[in-house]
């Protein structure tokens, strides 16, 4: 699927009679889907303003069968983004493009409620000048998206966790996401059980493993800290002429949570040349190029308040948040493909042994994984 589609007639109407509802100065010239995401509806449009420049803003509407109280979906990304705009202008005096701006809407909320349009919708800059990558392409980028994210992170380290809410309640739990599976292995209500027989016998191998995380921090042994919950390469905007990070973006799942889930979704999107798509599993493998950028530029930005068990779980991670998305995508299959959103039969189990198969390979690079990171860490103690 293209990474976007432009409308004229009908939709384009519909974008621009969303837009009309948002403080957007200007006549409206075009809209355009943007498809790079499994979750929300998001369109791009275009205005003139009065002085002859083209402006262009986003308007996303809130998926309510994944976020099931939108309202505090909104109230954690409010929260955040006036945060780390404040943090910004205390030390840089300008925040432009460093977080996104939400624009208000009639009513004088950052959202609207539009049961005809489907629900609620929002509207943020367009951060122009940049652009965005599925499948990391060196080892720069890996760089600039782990310090993209400990940026991130490090900007809201101080705000209290229990302002947050959970925006979906155990999104990173893996045990629980590991009991779903078990529960919609039992009601096989599109008796899909049969085609993943392997994947099964495999989980059932590493499940006494899946809830370390969570006793670590039951035990007190993990802080809960505010983090994004969704650090995918594409949620990392990028400068179009130097490569370097300029804004996190898709905010829906920051709330309180482990650090460890952020950098472990790093490590799964940013470590493999291959798309969580690919069929052909001989391409997914973690690269150890891109996996020591990838720390190297998260430690740049976050060592300083990270712990030494946050520290010591970083390679730990990326194995366990890989294996938590497999059985994400494998529980989806099994329930008939009701959350990610699909393009072709099994598109769902097609992912789920992608995920895997990259779980294995981090799992056998570990040991290089740890020595690396000990050996960061080793280099900013001298500093």
């Amino acid at each position: 699927m293209p990474l976007s589609k432009l409308y004229v007639g009908p939709l384009a109407e519909r974008i621009a009679r969303i837009g009309d509802l948002f403080a957007i100065n200007g006549e409206f010239l075009y809209g355009e889907e943007l498809c790079n995401g499994h979750i929300n509806t998001t369109y791009r449009a275009c205005y003139r303003t009065e002085d002859g420049t083209e402006e262009r803003y986003i308007l996303q509407r809130i998926n309510d069968y994944v976020f099931k109280d939108p309202v505090m979906v909104m109230k954690n990304v409010e929260k955040v983004t006036r945060h780390i705009s404040w943090k910004v202008m205390r030390r840089r005096k300008n925040a432009a493009g460093q977080t996104l701006t939400l624009y208000p809407a009639r009513g004088g909320r950052n959202y609207i409620n539009l049961p005809e349009e489907g629900g609620m919708w929002r509207c943020y800059n367009n951060i122009e000048g940049t652009h965005t990558y599925n499948v990391v392409e060196n080892t720069r980028q890996a760089y600039q998206a782990g310090f993209a994210f400990g940026s991130f992170q490090e900007l809201i380290s101080d705000m209290n966790p229990e302002d947050l809410r959970e925006s979906i309640p155990d999104f990173h739990n893996t045990p629980k996401r590991y009991e779903a599976l078990q529960a919609a292995v039992a009601a096989d209500v599109m008796d899909r059980v049969k085609n993943c027989r392997a994947e099964l016998d495999l989980l059932t191998e590493w499940a006494p493993m899946l809830s370390r995380l969570v006793d670590m921090q039951k035990n007190g042994e993990l802080p809960t800290r505010i983090t994004h919950n969704d650090t995918k390469i594409n949620n990392v905007m990028l400068d179009a002429d130097t490569d370097n990070a300029v804004c996190v973006i898709d905010l829906d799942t920051v709330m309180p949570g482990l650090s460890l889930y952020d950098f472990g979704d790093m490590v799964r999107t940013a470590t493999c040349t291959a798309s969580e798509d690919e069929e052909d599993l001989s391409k997914v493998v973690m690269q150890m190029p891109f996996f020591e950028s990838l720390a190297e530029g998260y430690l740049d930005a976050a060592h300083e308040f990270l712990t030494d068990n946050e520290i010591s779980q970083l390679a730990f991670s990326g194995w366990l948040i890989t294996t938590e998305i497999g059985i994400r995508f494998l529980t989806d299959y099994l329930d008939g493909d009701k959350y990610f959103r699909t393009e072709k039969p099994e598109h769902n189990l097609i992912r789920a042994r992608n995920q895997f198969a990259l779980a294995r390979s981090i799992h056998k690079a570990m040991p290089a994984m740890e020595k690396y990171i000990a050996r960061l860490v080793k280099a900013y103690l001298k500093k």
